[in-house]
């Protein structure tokens, strides 16, 4: 028969060990201290290399580190900072002179998600079925797949390779890594999605070369960053400073701000259908991330703005509205091209007035009068997944609606 005192003795003598033996330890570490300091440690002898690099140390020339640091060994004051052209180290994230652009890199980091958590098991199924798509759709899906493929390489490129190296704010900087890594996230989703439907990926990822109205785009993406991203390019001059101040435009206004509406549209009207519901919810994360990339940009330009007002002369005005518009009509074109008849609840002509409604609006929002009269918003449940009403930036007002990666629903 069992004995309750007898069965509770082993336990009370595993309590009392634990800490009989980290007492010991302690000692143990105390002693081996004292060891320590007492003895007296000869490194190991230096091998040929390591002779080599201490002689290469002793004969450093300090003065060309020194020119490089020369006016900003000092602590960096707000009024020291600006969006370019800035002689304040860029090593000092602080103090913020954009808070703005904190609180977006903290939002983004927030707002974290990766491919793999969105299930693609109903939709791999719906692909593979005979009757589940009609022809249209699946075109659809394949030629948004091509074109964003592509597209947020091309942004990501962008960032990287230009623009991170001539916004010269550090706070800015902190986002744009945020942005790049997005970027990346992105790209990494739509391969998640061809690699998931079994498509050939040869076929998508070459879609920008050999589908016209996927390569248009493309390479007007592709003539603006073409010149800024090579080394030798620097700012300070007012002709390099607007070629700068047009590749934010360009990517920010068109690319994330124009040519992703058409494709998140068809898709995100497919997952209201409960058709490629999978590949739906990414495109949702993604949309919700690129409506901050693009405040972000639009900030940054009408800083840029504010601090050099010299560049916003009548001629730069007119280039920003035709390069928004030439973007407006590329994605015309691309809605006819994905769209020759009517499909999920929607038409070429309807996508039209609603490109020039977000034309409109891109317009606006750097300071540019509206271009189309009376568009409007022809699919109101958008604005259910990212209402463009509350699509605020910092000189409107700050963004008022944000989520957690968690709390996304299709309700």
């Amino acid at each position: 028969m069992l004995n309750w005192d007898d069965y509770k003795k082993p336990e009370e003598v595993k309590k009392v060990q634990p800490a009989i033996q980290e007492e010991s330890v302690q000692e143990q570490i105390v002693q081996e201290d004292k060891e320590d300091f007492m003895q007296e440690h000869v490194p190991a002898e230096a091998g040929t290399r390591a002779k080599q690099a201490k002689e290469s140390l002793e004969l450093l020339d300090t003065k060309e580190g020194e020119e490089e640091l020369e006016g900003l060994s000092g602590r960096v004051q707000v009024d020291d900072k600006a969006m370019i052209n800035c002689r304040a180290d860029l090593n000092q994230l602080v103090p913020f002179k954009y808070d703005w652009a904190w609180q977006k890199y903290l939002d983004g980091s927030a707002n974290h998600w990766m491919p793999q958590e969105v299930n693609m098991t109903a939709d791999i199924a719906l692909w593979k079925s005979n009757d589940g798509l009609t022809e249209d759709e699946r075109m659809i899906v394949m030629r948004n797949l091509g074109f964003f493929s592509t597209a947020d390489s091309l942004v990501a490129n962008n960032l990287v390779l230009a623009i991170y190296r001539l916004i010269t704010n550090p706070e800015c900087r902190q986002y744009i890594l945020r942005q790049s890594f997005e970027e990346a996230i992105h790209t990494h989703a739509y391969q998640y999605c061809i690699e998931s439907l079994g498509m050939d990926e040869g076929e998508i990822f070459n879609m920008y070369r050999e589908i016209p109205s996927v390569a248009k785009k493309a390479s007007w993406g592709l003539k603006y960053t073409k010149e800024i991203s090579t080394p030798g390019f620097v700012t300070g001059t007012d002709e390099t400073d607007k070629l700068l101040l047009k590749n934010l435009i360009a990517f920010y206004c068109v690319l994330e701000g124009i040519f992703f509406y058409c494709g998140f549209t068809q898709i995100l009207s497919m997952g209201r259908r409960n058709k490629m519901t999978g590949t739906a919810e990414q495109f949702q994360y993604i949309l919700r991330d690129e409506s901050m990339h693009l405040n972000f940009g639009i900030d940054m330009i009408n800083q840029i703005k504010i601090e050099n007002p010299h560049l916003w002369d009548e001629q730069m005005r007119q280039e920003a509205a035709q390069m928004i518009l030439e973007g407006a009509e590329l994605e015309i074109q691309y809605a006819k091209d994905t769209m020759p008849r009517g499909i999920l609840g929607m038409n070429a002509g309807m996508m039209e007035e609603y490109l020039q409604f977000i034309a409109n609006r891109r317009l606006v929002q750097i300071g540019l009068e509206q271009e189309f009269e009376g568009a409007t918003n022809p699919f109101p449940w958008m604005s259910e997944i990212m209402d463009l009403r509350k699509e605020k930036n910092f000189f409107e007002t700050r963004v008022i609606e944000y989520q957690t990666g968690g709390a996304l629903t299709w309700d």
